[in-house]
């Protein structure tokens, strides 16, 4: 057994690092957080000893007047992943059925198996965008469907009009995660007025998260809106205590320095539109990725050869397929040799 400093320095030890530009398989952000982020949770952790909001009542009111909506419509959940499991908690049973896309978000399976509902899946097209008639058809009968946009892990969006007529097919009754993790990295043109469409399809839940663009994913803080009736239902699931202490803080002084945010925002995107013209330059298809990540189908290469023993961490799927989180001009360069020196 390991002794108390022992195991202390293994813990810390354990600790990934903030600026890794191998590590390109979660679709973190590859930057620490902001300096005015760091300080002002430096400042909470000599509160650590007191507990967090019984409910997260003044997190969700800062969230709601950021985005423009009522606090009866938002939902806070631990990642976007505890808002999910909140939907699913609150408005599914034993056996209902899920419908979500083929790939999808790694989690959406998982959740369906925790809840114990049935799952049905799409198959995306050969570019990496989402069968919307398909899905629609499969919602009839369902009681959630799942659409992210930007998708994971393809990246691609499916334009706003699409989705409106999606929606209107899809029964009142069936609850839709429209899935918004990679909102941020969306330029003007692509993004949907969420309040707005919330307030004409009582059905919708845009799910968003504080761990991709604003860079606090070890601080696992997510978020959901919807129509107040909804809203109002799903936070009956709000767990006691459940959000840490720090995550006000956090997401107070990220609001803050948004101006900081957006900048780090266009290198990411810039370096990602660079990652793929030098790619295609290669010969090599990347769909039309709008995140943080860049995806290549499975029929141009055997990818996990390409990628295998070059240190590189990439997130490999069963059909062949792998995504690849856009880092530094370093984790380019890496990528970039990886991929010529089977070409």
């Amino acid at each position: 057994m390991a002794s108390p400093r022992g195991a202390l320095l293994d813990a810390v030890s354990a600790l990934p690092q903030a600026v890794n530009p191998l590590a390109l398989s979660l679709n973190e952000c590859p930057f620490p957080p902001l300096p005015a982020v760091r300080s002002a949770l430096s400042t909470s952790n000599d509160a650590v000893n007191r507990y967090p909001e019984f409910l997260p009542e003044r997190l969700r009111s800062l969230i709601a007047g950021h985005d423009g909506i009522g606090e009866d419509q938002v939902v806070i959940g631990v990642g976007a992943t505890g808002v999910i499991m909140q939907v699913l908690h609150a408005v599914t049973s034993p056996g209902d059925t899920m419908v979500m896309s083929s790939p999808t978000f790694d989690g959406y399976p998982i959740f369906a198996q925790m809840a114990r509902l049935r799952s049905v899946t799409v198959p995306l097209d050969r570019h990496g965008h989402h069968d919307l008639d398909a899905m629609a058809e499969a919602a009839t009968h369902a009681r959630v469907v799942v659409v992210c946009r930007p998708h994971n892990p393809t990246g691609t969006v499916e334009p706003a009009a699409d989705i409106e007529r999606f929606l209107a097919r899809v029964p009142a009754d069936t609850v839709v995660l429209l899935d918004e993790a990679y909102v941020e990295f969306l330029a003007a043109e692509h993004r949907i007025d969420g309040p707005s469409l919330v307030t004409r399809f009582g059905n919708v839940v845009v799910v968003r998260t504080f761990s991709k663009a604003y860079g606090l994913a070890g601080l696992r803080i997510g978020y959901g809106f919807c129509a107040p009736e909804l809203g109002r239902q799903l936070w009956t699931m709000q767990l006691p205590f459940g959000i840490g202490l720090t995550a006000m803080v956090a997401v107070a002084a990220s609001y803050d320095a948004e101006s900081q945010l957006r900048q780090r925002i266009r290198m990411i995107a810039a370096e990602r539109r660079y990652l793929q013209m030098r790619l295609r330059a290669l010969g090599v298809y990347t769909t039309d990725g709008q995140a943080n990540f860049i995806y290549l189908p499975a029929d141009h290469a055997p990818w996990r050869e390409v990628f295998d023993g070059t240190g590189l961490q990439v997130r490999h799927y069963v059909d062949g397929g792998v995504r690849i989180t856009i880092g530094s001009r370093q984790s380019t360069r890496a990528v970039l040799w990886a991929v010529r020196a089977v070409r």
